[in-house]
């Protein structure tokens, strides 16, 4: 449906702007070069100009319509988004931190527990 929208979109847009430049103006603008610079007689010398008029505001409102369609459409929130997963992802989930525990003096005079470590001096006792 939005691709059908989309394109009658572009194409009111176009047929506007086609009907605007063949209206004529105060000179000799781009109408008088398609043959209907003197009366626009598609339904004769009066009825060219209310014609054309009814044209371009047929095709402004289409235009408008379309526009506030998408518009509305494009606001609403899509079923086919690839970031909606159907279940929680490792993100979303809330799980508590675990913050470490302080090291003991015992542990700390421990280093070859740790892998790489240099060894440490030999305690003396007194």
């Amino acid at each position: 449906m939005i691709i059908a929208l989309t394109l009658l979109h572009v194409l009111v847009s176009i047929f506007m702007i086609a009907v605007v430049l063949l209206q004529s103006g105060k000179g000799a603008e781009m109408g008088a070069s398609f043959g209907s610079g003197g009366s626009q007689s598609v339904f004769g010398a009066g009825g060219g100009t209310t014609f054309l008029s009814k044209m371009t505001t047929g095709a402004a409102v289409i235009f408008m319509l379309t526009s506030l369609t998408l518009a509305y459409i494009s606001g609403q929130p899509s079923s086919s988004s690839i970031m909606s997963g159907k279940g929680k992802s490792a993100a979303t989930t809330k799980m508590p931190v675990q913050m470490p525990q302080p090291m003991t003096p015992a542990q700390q005079s421990k280093p070859a527990d740790m892998p790489g470590a240099p060894a440490a001096p030999p305690q003396q006792q007194k």
